[in-house]
């Protein structure tokens, strides 16, 4: 079998268990056969299918996601690496992204919360050349792949990685502060219906937030004037229904808060100042 009639035969079988089926087949055909998909779809297309890409199919069959299979996600024009550790970055969070590129200038200092794989404060500061930042999360594991990341994107140098649980007391000790605040915290729902593939495969204390969604802005959005700047900027990431309740945490604690969009014209983030 070529590769053009393995990916084809792939994307028949994928079809009940994925909506990018097509697609799928052909990032996993790359992956085994070591190229890029670009190169693959013009070079390798009648090339004997490789004896791995079954297998890799297999796995996809069971709804285990396809970044954790190949071991990267692309964001923001980055290829970052990812693991089970951490969640998949989404394109819906590239919004927090461009808000963070309005509002920062030509140098400053920025943190992450919750960072994960890195990915906001790494898509900061590969389009900010005067920024530095830090990463925080409560996951060493994660902060290994945040630094690999960094590391691999010529960042090392302008990021530092810090285990700290916004849960517990102290965690802002020795953090210092910043112009800039990126955070995609934990906000969904205990009882969401959820994909299987996000569900069975992501890492649970970074998804779930209480009954509501809600427990994780309660706790951090108070502590975050300890990180500020005077004229700092808050972003964070909030669920498409939760701008009404998470505007009013703000509100509570002194901030005002302007919602952004994402390009589905979904509420996915709210800038507080």
């Amino acid at each position: 079998m070529t590769v053009g009639e393995a990916i084809r035969a792939a994307a028949e079988r994928l079809a009940p268990v994925s909506d990018t089926a097509r697609l799928d087949a052909e990032l996993l055909m790359a992956h085994a056969l070591g190229s890029t998909r670009s190169d693959m779809l013009l070079r390798a297309m009648r090339d004997p299918a490789p004896e791995g890409f079954a297998a890799l199919i297999e796995r996809r069959m069971g709804h285990e996601p396809v970044a954790y299979i190949i071991g990267t996600a692309e964001f923001h024009g980055l290829t970052l690496a990812v693991t089970p550790a951490t969640l998949i970055p989404r394109g819906d969070s590239e919004t927090l992204v461009e808000a963070a590129l309005e509002h920062a200038g030509e140098a400053g200092r920025a943190i992450d919360l919750g960072t994960g794989t890195g990915a906001l404060l790494l898509a900061l500061l590969s389009n900010r050349a005067g920024w530095h930042g830090v990463g925080v999360d409560a996951s060493q594991a994660a902060l290994s792949v945040a630094g690999r990341n960094a590391a691999s994107l010529g960042l090392a140098e302008r990021s530092v990685w810090r285990c700290r649980d916004w849960r517990n007391p102290g965690w802002t000790d020795d953090l210092a502060s910043f112009d800039l605040i990126l955070c995609n915290p934990p906000y969904v729902e205990e009882e969401a219906v959820l994909d299987r593939q996000v569900r069975d495969f992501e890492p649970a204390s970074a998804l779930f937030a209480g009954p509501e969604g809600l427990d994780d802005y309660r706790i951090l959005i108070p502590q975050l004037r300890a990180l500020m700047n005077p004229q700092a900027v808050v972003i964070l990431e909030i669920g498409a229904n939760q701008a009404e309740q998470v505007s009013a945490l703000a509100a509570a604690s002194g901030f005002a808060a302007d919602l952004r969009r994402d390009l589905a014209g979904r509420a996915r983030a709210l800038i507080l100042r």
